[in-house]
């Protein structure tokens, strides 16, 4: 039959942690967690291949064999529930071995899935999908399955370097605007803490209340223009019409506000403060980075949250911590990459360009040429 080690790559483990639904993970750059290849718990169904005469290590090595024969299995093993779970795990296993870069997921409240960042699988509802497929639905996944297997990746973005500047002075974050906010029945809402360890309420996606307990990100959002302007080289220009250099669709603008450095090969930022209230910051090139992320009642957002990620991303992208890719693999995705200009962490992030003019990618192409190392630190001004 084959051992774990001969079927996948290295010893069988566990999931990996679940990750939050509509968050990103800021980890410590230092301490990257593993990616999931060889997840355990299959061995029933390597029973069941060889009980049909056929080698599982075959089917691990072929995506597409192994759909054929789930294909003509399926009623059997969709009858012994304990057999579809170790099916839908050898399958997931054979998917992630497919790619160097494929690994099983997890999210919470949702099923795991195995695939990239381009192309995921739910491998849960995968025998049932195959059992009820048409022939031409089955073709098409087996194309899709092929061509995603046979796609190679391009190598791994690599995190900036901070630059470690000892001649510039430290940003000090204003003092914020403090305030209790009641629900509907009198109580105090503990934002930030709201829903505890459960989930939130269902209900509460849909809702946004109290947004003012934002207002004081445009303090920060001064402080730190301010603070840029000060230290660093820059140019400086406030005019609604810099509101263009946004990729996403801005409503209500309050102000917005151009901070370009004088050394080329260093990312612009453009900050563009909204009635919501909220801030915008447009960082390099092709990036657009809302404060808050989503604001609704379900994310339990609060201002001193989005206040660190706001002058996190400020000071990491002056101090040289910021890099972005475009086009990134078959499917010509944007990437970009923040290290901290503190060293404590660092977070990434790939995506479909969306609905963004021909012309500005093919500007945003070639300018990227020029940073593929990232974008330069800031030059500082001179005193």
């Amino acid at each position: 039959m084959g051992s774990a080690g001969e079927l996948f790559e290295g010893e069988p483990t566990g999931l990996p942690e679940p990750m939050a639904l509509g968050s990103a993970t800021y980890r410590l750059a230092s301490d990257p967690a593993p990616p999931v290849r060889h997840l355990g718990g299959y061995e029933r169904f390597v029973a069941f291949c060889a009980g049909q005469g056929v080698e599982a290590v075959e089917l691990a090595a072929d995506p597409v064999r192994l759909i054929g024969f789930l294909r003509t299995f399926g009623k059997d093993i969709a009858a012994d529930a304990g057999l579809k779970q170790a099916a839908g795990v050898f399958a997931g296993n054979t998917l992630a071995r497919a790619r160097p870069d494929a690994a099983w997921t997890a999210y919470e409240g949702a099923p795991a899935m195995v695939g990239t960042d381009d192309l995921r699988f739910e491998v849960g509802r995968l025998l049932d999908a195959l059992r009820e497929a048409d022939e031409a639905s089955l073709q098409g996944f087996i194309t899709k399955v092929s061509e995603w297997a046979g796609d190679r990746p391009d190598p791994p973005m690599m995190h900036p370097q901070p630059a470690f500047l000892p001649a510039a002075p430290g940003y000090v974050r204003p003092g914020l605007p403090e305030d209790t906010y009641y629900a509907e029945d009198g109580t105090v809402i503990p934002y930030g803490r709201r829903w505890g360890d459960g989930p939130p309420d269902p209900d509460s996606y849909s809702v946004t209340s109290h947004t003012e307990r934002f207002a004081g990100l445009h303090l920060v959002a001064r402080a730190v223009i301010d603070h840029l302007a000060a230290v660093y080289d820059v140019e400086v220009r406030e005019d609604n019409a810099v509101t263009a250099d946004l990729l996403v669709d801005v409503r209500d603008v309050v102000a917005a506000v151009n901070v370009t450095p004088q050394d080329p090969g260093a990312a612009p930022l453009t900050f563009v403060l909204t009635g919501f209230p909220g801030v915008v910051v447009h960082a390099g090139a092709l990036h657009d980075f809302p404060f808050p992320v989503c604001g609704c009642d379900a994310c339990d957002e609060t201002v001193l949250t989005q206040a660190d990620r706001l002058e996190r991303l400020v000071l990491s992208v002056a101090a040289g911590g910021y890099a972005e890719r475009y086009p990134v693999g078959r499917r010509r995705w944007r990437e970009y990459a923040l290290t901290a200009f503190d060293g404590s962490g660092a977070e990434s992030g790939k995506g479909e360009p969306g609905p963004i003019d021909e012309t500005r990618l093919q500007e945003a192409e070639i300018r990227l040429r020029d940073v593929q190392g990232g974008w330069a630190p800031w030059p500082l001004r001179r005193r």
